[in-house]
């Protein structure tokens, strides 16, 4: 799961010498919120973004007198004077698992992609991200998610996987979290059926404690009485 495979490739750019209100009208044309500024060879250079932008328009609440002189002092800004030159980028070759982790770590809601000469290859946003994992999941098919809570133990995978493919239910997907109990880990089948109740029968008298995944959280433990 390289970043390379789930990319933007074809990006919107835009130069530093354009005006302010270019990037503003790029961005609002493309539907996007984050320009990478490049030169003539295709370097990055930096990035502009939608907040760039508004923070350097005057004002809805300027004073009048004064919206004309503010207009005039916008127009003559230029990229290259607002963008973020320290740009976060990420390389072709990184993995959706390193852009996630970034985004997590910088808050930022998209990465130019650049190769070891830094030119720009492709842009890689949280948009991106979602769309390759909801195609990973399985979840775009109608279907059911379970959470079964087990022994960090070998082979009890085996035993889920064996007890659900006996019913002849296919899935979507199978995901490991941690649980905060030691020795505990919880699994999360998503079956492409809308008839778990049996299942859910089977994997209980098999010994297995099933948790709401509702009442999950991806921080904390889940909710007990």
């Amino acid at each position: 799961m390289f970043v390379t495979n789930s990319m933007q490739k074809n990006v919107i750019t835009i130069g530093k010498e354009a005006s302010v209100f270019e990037a503003r009208d790029k961005m609002a044309a493309n539907s996007i919120r984050h320009l990478p500024v490049i030169d003539s060879e295709n370097n990055l250079l930096g990035v502009v973004t939608d907040r760039d932008v508004r923070s350097a328009m005057p004002s809805v609440f300027a004073d009048v007198c004064n919206l004309e002189e503010e207009k005039k002092k916008v127009a003559e800004l230029k990229v290259k004077d607002i963008m973020t030159t320290n740009v976060t980028t990420v390389s072709p070759m990184h993995t959706l698992q390193d852009a996630i982790m970034l985004i997590h770590r910088t808050r930022v809601g998209a990465f130019p992609v650049v190769d070891e000469d830094g030119k720009l290859k492709g842009i890689i946003s949280v948009r991106d991200l979602l769309r390759a994992f909801v195609n990973v999941l399985g979840i775009e098919e109608p279907g059911m998610l379970l959470c079964i809570l087990v022994e960090n133990k070998q082979g009890q995978m085996k035993r889920i996987v064996d007890a659900i493919t006996e019913e002849k239910i296919s899935f979507g997907s199978i995901l490991v979290a941690r649980y905060w109990d030691e020795g505990k880990r919880a699994v999360f089948p998503y079956l492409l059926t809308n008839n778990v109740a049996h299942i859910k029968r089977k994997l209980k008298s098999m010994g297995f404690e099933l948790l709401n995944p509702m009442e999950w959280y991806l921080d904390q433990l889940p909710k007990h009485d």
